[in-house]
């Protein structure tokens, strides 16, 4: 048995082994080895078993210290050389063993005091600590620090163990190992260290702190016991996650509550990264955590206003691509769910709607005309809203009904119970509000020329946060945005949709019944978002049963150009009955085109004779017909262009071609080819594709060709008339 100090290191092996300690010439025992390189997981089980072999993992530390291992006999001779000593000194085991040293090592004005404390040593069992210079074989000198120890073995023969390494580089640890004490220390910034069981190994005061614990409360215990629940679990996830992988965690944000200040809700950034010795081992994880609760709250206003930026130029992008008053209707409460609201509702005035005053007194109820509802998500508050189209009545005591009375923005944010019916329109959705959750309310008016419209109806139910004061800023920006646009489509939608009654009431409803023909036709009016054309035709009954087709298209669009075509209309059917060749009515309908406001108009005049079998058919600018012939393939029949109505100055000329029974012809509008992706020439050639089957029903055809041709992008509108001659009796 050897000892230091009287106290026993272990049992000397008992085969095998080498007496003494150190890493001589001799072979270590197994059980040095298994001591030394063995974590507790890998002892042995039970007793006679060999220990577990496998590669050594020594410290860190001590592998940069290079710690060399002298041991002398009492004489002084070296008796034990470890490798470190003979990188230490410079001489190798097999130049030491055996040799005093003090002749070795030491310069020689030094001997005397070496021996001294070597005698020291010896005689009292004393361990001496301290630096000295050594000689090294290539006789340069170092400074050493040294610890000094006295061995016993177990004969009771005296040893001296000296342990050895550089003195700068162990300064330079001290140094190392002391500033990074300061600096944890006295860091603002919270410092700790888990283990690989993520239980807390050691804090620094400014964590003591930021915890509101001491560190003796911190030391030994896992996450979960030290900090608060609401974000202790998540944070564990993360270290273990950090641990397992050995990817670092840089600024992870968490927000809760500690000891320190339960009252408040704080904002911490942590940093987390696996923390390993110099070669390797895993020793736990370190984290460091910062309070940046002013940063966030800062950052958090920061963002508040950049989304209220981002959702009002998303709005000035979104609404008002049409003019549809529904579908600008819908941009907005697409464009303030889910940024502002959880649902949003549309609603106008039905005297808006109508065209009349808006003006509401303060016991009078409100008429509302529902015209979008969007929400985030499906619930009962979805179905608490009036349908989009449904026409409600709100009492005078309604929330929505004093924001379009005063044209006043309405805000409640926090519901009670108490408030729910004065938001809903009727104890049933009241019900279904507080079902839904409804926590927060908030009606902003549509107000456009200093006239109220209606109101914008928002509503939180899965957003946690109430609606605040910049809440309502950005709901009145976005409603006096749209406002603007939901009127323009609400005058828009009126002046077209009398523009179409003024149009439709000057077209025939049904051609009559002629002599020799058979006839259809169809009016298609432009896009919903496009203003009433001047498109029309005619088919007018003559002498000898003769029938004229006309087909004809004012330039311009609105009013005024149905008006037009409603006198040309006029004037042609009074031409017509005189008996007038087609150039003949072409010119004097030229004439009555160009006292119309310098208006311009094209139009193809046909006069069928079935006696004759044959079309006598004159062009002003138009679009040629189309002939369909059995047994043959469709054609563009070939007539002089002509020049367009009221252009003046210029002859007409008639062209005759022949109209058998079973020959179909086909007159349109040029908004029924024309697109703006094509060539006039392509669209033709597609007309007559479609014409492949002269005995087709002409309903058939006038519902294949505008179902066909007629592009939804096209912000024309298009007249449609067929024609198939018959058989006289």
């Amino acid at each position: 048995m050897v000892e230091v100090d009287g106290e026993g290191l272990g049992e000397s092996c008992e085969r095998g082994g080498t007496r003494g300690v150190g890493t001589g010439d001799g072979v270590p025992c197994e059980r040095a080895k298994a001591v030394r390189g063995m974590s507790a997981a890998e002892a042995p089980v039970s007793e006679g078993e060999e220990p577990a072999r496998g590669p050594l993992r020594p410290g860190g530390l001590l592998d940069v210290l290079r710690v060399a291992s002298v041991v002398l006999d009492s004489d002084g001779r070296v008796v034990l050389w470890s490798p470190q000593a003979e990188e230490l000194f410079g001489y190798s085991s097999r130049e030491a063993l055996g040799q005093y040293a003090a002749r070795l090592m030491v310069h020689e004005r030094h001997i005397k005091l070496v021996g001294r404390l070597f005698a020291d040593v010896m005689r009292t069992g004393q361990s001496w600590a301290g630096g000295f210079p050594i000689r090294r074989k290539d006789g340069s000198t170092r400074l050493v620090e040294f610890r000094n120890m006295r061995l016993l073995d177990d004969r009771g023969d005296v040893y001296a163990l000296g342990l050895a390494a550089d003195q700068s580089t162990v300064r330079r640890l001290e140094q190392d190992v002391a500033l990074s004490e300061r600096m944890v220390e006295q860091s603002p910034i919270g410092y700790g260290v888990l283990d690989t069981d993520l239980r807390f190994v050691s804090v620094n005061p400014a964590l003591e702190r930021i915890n509101g614990l001491p560190a003796a409360d911190h030391v030994g215990k896992g996450l979960r016991e030290v900090l608060p629940p609401e974000y202790a679990g998540s944070l564990e996830a993360v270290a273990r996650r950090v641990l397992e992988t050995g990817v670092a965690l840089v600024d992870h944000t968490l927000v809760g509550r500690t000891a320190a200040d339960p009252g408040r809700d704080h904002t911490w950034s942590h940093s987390l990264y696996r923390l390993e010795d110099t070669m390797g081992n895993v020793l736990g994880v370190a984290a460091s955590q910062v309070d940046v609760t002013e940063q966030h709250r800062t950052w958090l206003a920061a963002e508040a206003a950049r989304r209220r930026l981002a959702v009002i130029a998303d709005a000035s992008a979104r609404i008002g691509t049409t003019l549809e008053l529904e579908r600008t209707a819908c941009e907005l409460a697409e464009v303030a769910v889910p940024d502002l609201a959880d649902v949003a509702a549309v609603d106008l005035l039905d005297a808006v709607v109508e065209g009349r005053p808006s003006t509401l007194s303060p016991s009078e109820s409100a008429v509302i005309r529902a015209l979008a509802v969007r929400p985030a998500e499906d619930t009962d508050a979805v179905r608490a809203a009036d349908e989009p189209g449904r026409i409600a009545r709100y009492a005078p005591d309604r929330l929505v009904t004093e924001c379009v009375r005063t044209g006043e923005a309405v805000l409640v944010p926090r519901v009670t119970e108490e408030d729910l019916p004065r938001i809903a329109r009727s104890a049933e959705a009241a019900v279904l509000l507080g079902r839904a959750g409804l926590h927060s309310y908030l009606a902003v008016p549509l107000i456009a020329r200093g006239e109220v419209l209606g109101a914008l109806d928002l509503k939180r139910t899965r957003n946690p946060a109430p609606f605040d004061e910049d809440d309502v800023l950005l709901a009145r920006e976005l409603a006096a945005r749209a406002a603007v646009q939901i009127d323009n489509a609400r005058w828009y939608q009126n002046a077209r949709t009398t523009a179409l009654t003024l149009q439709r009431s000057l077209l025939p409803s049904h051609p009559p019944v002629t002599t020799g023909l058979e006839v259809a036709s169809r009016y298609q009016p432009a896009g919903a978002t496009s203003e009433v054309g001047g498109d029309w035709f005619d088919v007018i009954p003559l002498e000898g049963g003769r029938t004229a087709l006309v087909v004809g298209d004012v330039m311009g669009s609105g009013i005024s150009a149905a008006a037009t075509m409603g006198r040309l209309r006029t004037a042609t059917t009074t031409l017509a009955a005189l008996g007038l060749d087609p150039a003949l009515l072409l010119e004097h309908l030229d004439k009555t085109t160009s006292a119309l406001d310098h208006s311009i108009a094209t139009c193809v005049y046909a006069v069928h004779d079935p006696q004759l079998r044959q079309c006598r058919i004159a062009n002003a600018g138009h679009l040629p017909p189309a002939r369909v012939r059995p047994g043959r393939p469709p054609e563009l029949l070939d007539l002089p262009t002509g020049v367009p109505l009221g252009v003046g100055g210029v002859e007409f000329s008639t062209v005759t071609v022949d109209f058998e029974p079973g020959d179909v012809l086909v007159f349109y509008t040029d908004g029924l080819v024309e697109t703006r992706r094509h060539s006039l020439d392509e669209r033709l050639d597609f007309l007559l594709s479609l014409l492949d089957d002269p005995a087709r029903p002409l309903e058939e055809t006038c519902d294949l060709l505008l179902r066909t041709l007629h592009q939804p992008d096209n912000h024309d509108d298009v007249a449609l008339l067929i024609a198939r001659a018959q058989r006289l009796p």
